[in-house]
């Protein structure tokens, strides 16, 4: 069936659409309404629909807005107009942005609502015919990977990491800014060893994570994009570790988002937090808690509420001890930043108490930690085979090195290739892609970035002042 939303400010123009119209007859459903532009693409977040019939004039966001953010979001969507408008250039513009019929409302009064129904319908035929001679609208291979892009590591078609993605043959697309989809047979997906060495230079950008997305075959297009934007919007939240960037799910799970918390459920885990039982307890069980929380898989605008509100209860006991509040993050971009949060709450409930953080055996494992990374440091390092080496969780280990450490992991092991850096660029002549394959990065404009942001100055600059 045709999945059908209309959208019109006027109830009594949607409602007699939707009652009058024969749909059935032409392989179609209406499975939705809007008054307004904001609240059609809300509904398209969500739903799966073939055909938007929208009107033109209308408060809010207009049917012309409307049309270029359905069409950059959903390419495969089929626009057609209901307008009062009989103006030549401004239907133009409609069909320009896409918009495949138009129909005038004043025609309903006069011509037979099947007839109107089955020129769109043909329409729809036709489009679909000359879509289908360019790209098909179901997936024809097993495979895809999808690259989702960190929102402060932006990136476009030029990006090196792109360019050099390890997929021969793959055809690519840009679902939305920021999040690519690679699809190819199961058989042409890359070797480990290749894909192993790109998943490295990902770890060097924040933010970034990979997905790699099975039984891709026989899947409409438009449903897998939406189920990518969805998994965007709520699932990376959770899915995203610094140390961790690959998921494996499948083409099903995304089209088939989890169920959101209940009410009762949330309340229970911020009453949990809130009694502050957990700045004493034993690691084990602050960890259980801990994935107690990040299983209910709350919001992140849920999960910062519990923050400010266990934020107010510490104060409200410690401040007197502490002399100071400790500070929220900004925005929770991810959840290893609300991780990060409670463990800085029970470090700063430690030290305000004089309690000991952690033990000899602790401290022992992550000054083992820092003689590898200070042996390692210019080749590839991630925080979670460091771990494994010293007998830690993953978890644990980052937060136990920030503290012993005086910095996070990656921070730690940055400082080290940065400084080794500014010798190499003082002491020798040679080239800047050199420096930075010397001090682990392949990528030579993701080192200058990175070594700007370390120096307040491109490597190339700081050579020339250092050498005046």
């Amino acid at each position: 069936m045709i999945k059908v939303l209309v959208v019109d400010d006027d109830k009594l123009v949607r409602q007699g659409l939707i009652s009058a119209m024969p749909w059935a007859d032409f392989e179609m459903e209406v499975v939705g309404e809007a008054n307004n532009g904001e609240k059609a693409l809300e509904f398209l977040e969500r739903h799966e629909v073939d055909l938007l019939l929208t009107d033109l004039a209308m408060p809010v966001m207009s049917g012309i807005e409307l049309m270029r953010a359905a069409r950059a979001k959903y390419p495969s969507l089929y626009i057609v107009v209901l307008t009062l408008h009989q103006d030549f250039d401004y239907i133009q513009e409609a069909l320009r942005l896409g918009a495949i019929d138009y129909i005038a409302k004043v025609q309903l009064e006069r011509e037979r609502f099947d007839e109107v129904l089955g020129r769109v319908y043909q329409r729809m035929q036709e489009e679909r015919r000359v879509r289908s001679a360019a790209m098909p609208d179901v997936y024809a291979v097993g495979l895809g990977y999808a690259l989702i892009a960190g929102e402060g590591e932006p990136a476009d078609a030029s990006d090196p990491l792109l360019r050099e993605a390890p997929f021969a043959g793959a055809d690519v697309e840009e679902v939305e800014d920021g999040l690519w989809l690679w699809t190819c047979a199961e058989q042409a997906a890359p070797e480990d060893a290749a894909l192993d060495a790109w998943l490295r230079r990902i770890s060097e950008r924040e933010g970034w994570l990979l997905l790699r997305v099975a039984s891709l075959t026989g899947k409409r297009r438009g449903t897998v994009h939406r189920g990518l934007r969805g998994y965007r919007s709520r699932e990376y939240f959770y899915a995203y570790e610094p140390d961790h960037r690959f998921v494996d799910t499948t083409a099903d799970r995304l089209s088939s988002p989890p169920a959101e918390t209940a009410e009762a459920i949330a309340l229970q885990l911020r009453d949990e937090w809130l009694s502050l039982e957990w700045l004493r307890e034993e690691e084990s069980a602050f960890a259980d808690r801990l994935r107690r929380l990040r299983d209910a898989r709350l919001p992140a605008a849920r999960l910062e509420t519990i923050l400010f509100v266990v934020e107010s209860e510490w104060s409200r006991v410690f401040a007197a001890v502490a002399g100071e509040r400790p500070p929220l993050p900004e925005r929770l971009e991810h959840w290893n930043g609300a991780e990060a949060w409670f463990r800085d709450v029970r470090r700063w409930t430690a030290v305000a108490t004089g309690a000991s953080l952690y033990s000899a055996d602790v401290a022992a494992a992550v000054m083992k930690a820092i003689a590898i990374v200070k042996d390692e440091w210019n080749g590839p390092l991630l925080a979670a085979d460091v771990a494994r080496r010293v007998n830690m969780s993953r978890s644990y280990f980052s937060q136990c090195f920030r503290d012993i450490g005086g910095k996070p992991f990656n921070e730690y092991v940055r400082t080290l290739r940065m400084e080794k850096a500014k010798e190499y660029l003082l002491h020798t002549a040679k080239p800047i892609q050199w420096i930075a394959e010397q001090t682990g990065y392949q990528d030579e404009k993701y080192f200058s970035r990175l070594f700007r942001d370390y120096t307040g100055c491109l490597p190339s600059e700081f050579r020339s002042r250092s050498s005046r």
